[in-house]
């Protein structure tokens, strides 16, 4: 029996361990950009938002019909106010020069389309004959704008 040299126990086969990095990758999101950038979005939008609408102050009746597909062109508006007034666009126009207006526009553009702004509190009576003088004018695609109606909650 002779002395032996014993060899340490084998962990694997040779395999070199790996030296693990230092620094670790970040796990964080920064922020703060994004909510920079949010903020000048929310700002831009809430200046240019106002100028998009026709400026005559009226109250829409409210529905729950689906908004109408827009064309190219610019959409001709006829707004009738609670007195009782007419305005094209925002130009203010009496019933008896109205048809001739409108004859004049609809020469020039190449859609039929308009669309009629009417105050609630008008009677149906004078939205009518304003739709009339709509189709007079040469306009015979006629679009009710309104606003959407919210649904009523039970409580």
């Amino acid at each position: 029996m002779g002395a032996g040299v014993m060899k340490a126990a084998d962990d694997g086969g040779g395999k070199r361990r790996r030296r693990r990095r230092r620094s670790q990758p970040m796990a964080e999101i920064n922020v703060t950009p994004f909510v920079d950038v949010m903020l000048v979005l929310l700002i831009i939008f809430m200046v240019a938002a106002p100028l998009l609408t026709v400026g005559v102050p009226v109250e829409l009746p409210q529905t729950q019909a689906n908004a109408l597909p827009m064309d190219q062109e610019e959409p001709l508006t006829v707004t009738v106010t609670g007195e009782g007034v007419v305005l094209i666009q925002t130009t203010e126009v009496g019933e008896a020069e109205l048809v001739d207006r409108l004859r004049a526009i609809a020469a020039e553009r190449t859609s039929d389309r308009i669309f009629l702004r009417a105050d609630g509190h008008n009677s149906w009576d004078t939205v009518a004959k304003v739709m009339g003088l709509l189709n007079a004018g040469g306009f015979t695609n006629i679009g009710l704008v309104t606003d959407l109606e919210t649904p009523a909650t039970d409580g």
